[in-house]
């Protein structure tokens, strides 16, 4: 059974280690604050200015005025901080995160992501991507496997216009965990119920597969 986006972040947390400063891009990787374990001191950075946002607020208890980068209302853990964008981005090209959790559109087999534009299609702006990439050393990237036409989006080479060349070390899609290796995407893990004769059938890209391959643990 393929992961859901919930799903998806849910393995992503399992990443997060104690005392990590990790920055969570717009869409899935929100949700990750979700589902960070308990017993971790874990610091979440949001580029529009706050450093210690928690899970999302429960219903009725939303603050309009705390939001995250894609304008979702968010919590402040206690101790949080908020900052104006020079001071973030100071943090984000200083290389003081640990890691970057984002979005794509499409990955290639060595790295490259393209997140930000598609051709022909009204874009606000790259937003903090391409900063976030260009500095970030730890980059796992959330996203489904393939696009609303079945195609898929884990490519021997991005079509759409680069936000950065070479940066992904990760990649956990509805399907699988996949790590960027100098050959191409090693498949790590695959989703509950799902075989690896699915995964190889939805990734374009240079799949390498060694030995058995285990289920995500998801608990």
């Amino acid at each position: 059974m393929a992961l859901d986006k919930n799903g998806i972040a849910q393995r992503i947390a399992r990443e997060v280690r104690d005392g990590y400063y990790v920055n969570l891009g717009i869409g899935i990787p929100t949700l990750v604050a979700n589902f960070v374990r308990d017993d971790i001191q874990v610091e979440f950075q949001s580029e529009n200015g706050i450093l210690g946002m928690g899970p999302f607020p429960v219903e009725g208890e939303e603050d309009a005025d705390l939001i995250n980068a894609g304008k979702q209302t968010i919590t402040a853990l206690p101790g949080a901080s908020y900052f104006d964008s020079a001071m973030s981005f100071g943090m984000i090209r200083g290389k003081h995160v640990d890691l970057t959790i984002l979005g794509a559109m499409e990955v290639a087999e060595n790295g490259d992501i393209a997140n930000w534009k598609i051709p022909g299609k009204m874009v606000k702006g790259m937003g903090g991507a391409m900063d976030l990439v260009a500095s970030a050393e730890n980059i796992i990237v959330a996203m489904m496997h393939t696009n609303k036409a079945g195609e898929s989006k884990l490519l021997k080479k991005c079509s759409l216009p680069l936000t950065g060349v070479g940066c992904v070390t990760k990649i956990v899609t509805n399907l699988a965990v996949l790590e960027v290796t100098a050959e191409g995407f090693k498949l790590i893990e695959r989703a509950p119920g799902v075989s690896v004769e699915e995964i190889q059938a939805a990734t374009e890209g240079t799949l390498l597969i060694e030995g058995e391959i285990p289920e995500m643990d998801l608990v």
